[in-house]
């Protein structure tokens, strides 16, 4: 099983990897987030690559994306799974084109983590509003 943040992690790239393209921007958004947010206090930066990686493979796998939402599941507290929706929105959100696949893996991982449709709401319109660009 993997810790919590591990599992924060693996939300971040799995919706990276939704479209088949985990472009720049969605990898510098995934760093920066780690960085950046109360949540990832105490994290060892040289281990996000690993993790990365382990999410990655495990999507490989026939059956990876339901093994990578059974180890979110298991490892994230109540507590966090607003948060790791919200991340998952981010990480969408940052290149600026929603596309279907990564649309229907937001509605999968909404359900997935009993995030309310009101709630989702809201933390979708969150991201948005932060990933806008200027022009």
């Amino acid at each position: 099983m993997i810790d919590a943040q591990s599992a924060l992690i693996y939300v971040m790239v799995i919706s990276s990897a939704a479209d088949s393209d985990m472009t720049d921007r969605e990898l510098e958004t995934i760093g920066d987030t780690v960085k950046m947010l109360p949540v990832f206090d105490g994290f060892d930066m040289e281990k996000l690559p690993h993790i990365a990686q382990e999410c990655a493979s495990l999507l490989q796998d026939p059956d990876g994306l339901e093994k990578a939402f059974d180890e979110v599941w298991e490892s994230l507290p109540e507590r966090l799974r607003e948060t790791a929706y919200a991340l998952s929105c981010d990480i969408v959100a940052a290149d600026g084109l929603a596309t279907q696949e990564e649309l229907r893996l937001l509605e999968l991982l909404r359900h997935r983590l009993d995030v309310g449709r009101l709630e989702a709401a809201a933390i979708e319109r969150g991201a948005r509003a932060r990933h806008m660009p200027a022009v």
